[in-house]
């Protein structure tokens, strides 16, 4: 058997493409297969921050984008508003997939194949596209994800979007004067969901967000998660909680939900519930790969049940977050090309939902740290947005900071939720994965006025609680500083 690559991607995804540019850093010999690209998560980006600048900024023509007229009627200020972000967004996509372009890639010595094909074992393990094998040592599955839409009665004759489908369906760069639709109906309570629905609130549309759980995010801190819930609710969101959606009809050319108890008139419905991964083309089940509900199954080294095909990305489940799927990306082709010993390991990688102020997350939340050691030992440090200058400063005060701690200052988890969230996160997660004790934290001595002072001060309740909690900590310390004081008489 003649093998022609060190690895196959089997691509359709930005971690399949970030793939093939890292299997070439490490000088493999790599052939790229996809038939198209799904871009919709940096262009929902793009429009949330567009969004964002223009409600935040009067004037944005530094930032490439025409302002809004302050004599202009609402009307027309959404309508503009909405229009420039149609036309801006394109762009921005387009200068942050440069690097990770068809052209770039095949300029770095990747086979890029733009076709789709299947696995297949006679004679011999390889991928097969049109008329051609593809053989690799090793294989890679980074197809993707495509949405996940719930059987609902009416849903299908009636029409929806998804969020793959939203932006490009709305874009209309031709018509400035085009008007969007004004009520929506979004169906989910995922990350893409929340950010979505707050951008079309933020460009001037109805929003109506239906979510079948009893809260918004069940799964992060259920105090930030009922701020995140406050926000979208000033922004003009309408959340329902615990309300499945049973029926969908067309009367009268406008679109009815049916959600719960209530009836909601909507011009256009997002369902955005969940993902499943995009393999059914794939021929899996020949090659002897398994997979269970929404994802393909995977072992710590990102194996899939066929010891030569790997898989990373929204292909085995979880959220769609790209830096995981890079990350995954990253462990997956170490093992494929070289030896399989890396293991991956979640619990020091962050996270962020792009909400306005963002969300974000890494490690054990308090619950779940509760549930894993002794609750004596768990402590929760919280320090509130408000009290740091910068924050007062830019009048961004809402937001709070959580660190979930041992006794012993080791650092289990983080959410926090505010401005800069993002990247304040990041710091907590270095932190994390350096095994640095959160009294090192408290030490930071961050730039005077800076949002990094949130870390040092929600930090510093370490010593608080640690030390200070018990009287006899205090007792022992007022009389220190006694004798401190009287040591000379």
């Amino acid at each position: 058997m003649t093998i022609d690559y060190d690895v196959v991607i089997i691509g359709g995804s930005l971690a399949g493409r970030y793939a093939a540019l890292t299997a070439t850093q490490l000088r493999a010999k790599v052939a790229l297969v996809e038939s198209q690209i799904n871009n919709s998560l940096i262009f929902q980006q793009a429009v949330g921050q567009i969004a964002n600048l223009t409600q935040k900024f009067p004037n944005l023509t530094g930032f490439g984008i025409n302002t809004i007229n302050a004599d202009t009627s609402e009307k027309c200020q959404i309508s503009v508003a909405w229009a420039e972000a149609m036309l801006s967004a394109p762009v921005v996509v387009s200068n942050i997939q440069e690097q990770l372009s068809v052209a770039n890639l095949a300029a770095q010595g990747v086979d890029v194949i733009v076709d789709s094909g299947q696995f297949q074992t006679s004679p011999h393990l390889a991928f097969a596209v049109n008329h051609r094998l593809l053989r690799g040592r090793t294989y890679l599955i980074a197809s993707g994800s495509l949405p996940a839409i719930p059987k609902i009665e009416g849903l299908q004759a009636t029409g929806y979007l998804t969020p793959a489908t939203i932006w490009q369906s709305l874009h209309k760069p031709d018509s400035l004067s085009s008007k969007p639709p004004q009520n929506w109906v979004i169906i989910g309570g995922s990350p893409q969901s929340i950010e979505i629905s707050q951008t079309l609130a933020r460009l001037g549309c109805s929003v109506t967000l239906v979510v079948k759980s009893p809260h918004l995010l069940p799964h992060i801190d259920s105090e930030i998660a009922q701020l995140l819930l406050t926000q979208l609710e000033v922004d003009g969101v309408r959340v329902l909680t615990q309300k499945f959606v049973t029926q969908v009809r067309r009367i009268d050319d406008q679109k009815w939900i049916q959600a719960g108890e209530k009836a909601i008139e909507a011009d256009e419905i997002l369902v955005a519930t969940g993902q499943q991964p995009n393999i059914e083309s794939l021929n899996l089940s020949e090659v002897g790969v398994k997979w269970h509900q929404h994802r393909l199954l995977v072992n710590g080294k990102l194996q899939t049940t066929n010891r030569r095909i790997y898989a990373c990305g929204d292909v085995i489940g979880g959220y769609e977050f790209p830096h995981i799927a890079n990350y995954e990306a990253k462990i997956a082709l170490n093992n494929a090309l070289f030896f399989p010993r890396l293991q991956v390991n979640y619990q020091c990688l962050p996270w962020a939902i792009l909400s306005y102020p963002t969300l974000a997350q890494v490690g054990l939340t308090e619950n779940q740290a509760k549930r894993q050691f002794d609750k004596q030992e768990v402590l929760v440090l919280q320090h509130y947005y408000k009290s740091i200058a910068a924050a007062q400063l830019r009048n961004e005060i809402t937001g709070v900071c959580k660190l979930v701690v041992l006794r012993n200052g080791e650092i289990l988890g983080a959410t926090i939720f505010g401005t800069e969230a993002r990247e304040l996160i990041n710091l907590v997660a270095l932190a994390m994965s350096q095994k640095i004790s959160v009294k090192h934290l408290g030490d930071l001595s961050a730039v005077y006025p800076s949002f990094s002072e949130i870390l040092e001060q929600t930090a510093q309740e370490f010593i608080q609680q640690r030390f200070y909690g018990n009287g006899a900590w205090q007792d022992w310390l007022e009389g220190l500083f006694y004798l401190r004081r009287n040591w000379n008489l």
